[in-house]
């Protein structure tokens, strides 16, 4: 009997020493809702900014043209995108010199537009560095439906951040050699073809989780719509149309499941009514969003006209949970 409560004791004992070895658990922060907040983006009628906004701190963080840049390279996964608010497209000449691309033969049949889900696996530049060929740039439209033009552009070579690449316009055959540093701070550094000039083209990757602006979406063909895109892969959302707004809290939002394709929230949040010449907003739909710094918010669209009746005015609100 004796031995029995030893061997008893000691493997309580036991049990205790191996529980206080483990790492102890944080203990969940209560989650406090905030007050529903209203805000208004001042895209304009003709759609000529892009605007990044931070939920978390209820501000525009960084307000550009759109046309300010064209390309823009991303330093972890050497990859090149293309600036879809211009509805750019790109295509692969399969051609090493810039004397052997003239013209745009071809270009319409084969030219590609970059994912607007902003997977970087689907871009219309792609893997560059298997071939190192020409490529010929559409560089799209201006907010007043302006062509931009055409270039030739070459990536060189890429190593530790550094991207090194040629280009020239269509009918020139002496390409100007430019070097680009990324930087780690931000997901994209932008190139503007006309300044010759690197540009920020999105606020440093932890500070705003969405952005309005035009993008170049997928639908029967490519079009270019307005709406609202993801800092992707940092921010995370998903839609609902069965939940009152008021009801969600963050019990709910968690056991939705989110992904981080940019354009889950989108352009259909609104349509146009050809009957009243203006467009609808959709309350009903309702987005759950993850944000850079972990906070879930709930949000939805209430009106795309500022108070005078111009379009391009949307309006939303949003609460965290």
């Amino acid at each position: 009997m004796y031995q029995r409560l030893f061997i008893f004791f000691s493997l309580i004992f036991l049990l205790l020493w191996f529980s206080s070895c483990l790492k102890k658990e944080l203990p969940v922060p209560p989650h406090h809702s905030g007050n529903v907040i209203t805000a208004t983006i001042p895209l304009t009628s003709n759609y000529k900014y892009q605007i990044f906004f931070s939920l978390n701190n209820n501000q525009i963080v960084q307000q550009q043209y759109k046309t300010s840049w064209d390309i823009a390279f991303e330093g972890k996964d050497k990859r090149v995108i293309l600036n879809s608010s211009k509805f750019m497209f790109a295509c692969n000449t399969k051609k090493n010199n810039f004397s052997e691309v003239l013209d745009t033969n071809g270009f319409s049949k084969n030219k590609k537009y970059d994912t607007p889900t902003g997977n970087l696996d689907s871009t219309a530049i792609g893997k560059w560095w298997e071939n190192n060929f020409v490529y010929i740039i559409d560089r799209g439209y201006n907010e007043n439906g302006i062509h931009l033009g055409f270039r030739k552009l070459k990536i060189l070579s890429y190593n530790n951040g550094v991207f090194s690449f040629a280009f020239c316009k269509l009918t020139d055959t002496i390409a100007t050699t430019y070097t680009i540093t990324t930087d780690t701070n931000y997901r994209f550094v932008g190139f503007n073809f006309d300044s010759q000039q690197k540009v920020y083209c999105e606020p440093p990757k932890n500070q705003w989780d969405i952005v309005f602006t035009q993008y170049t979406e997928t639908l029967s063909e490519p079009y270019l719509v307005t709406g609202c895109l993801l800092n992707r892969p940092y921010v995370s959302a998903t839609i609902t149309i069965n939940d009152d707004f008021d009801n969600i809290n963050y019990n709910k939002a968690i056991q939705y499941i989110l992904t981080t394709n940019a354009n889950i929230i989108g352009y259909n949040w609104k349509t146009y009514d050809f009957n009243s010449s203006s467009y609808i907003v959709y309350p009903n739909k309702i987005y759950i969003i993850k944000g850079w710094n972990h906070y879930y918010y709930k949000l939805r669209f209430i009106d795309f006209y500022s108070t005078t009746g111009e379009k391009g005015y949307p309006k939303f609100e949003y609460q965290r949970l």
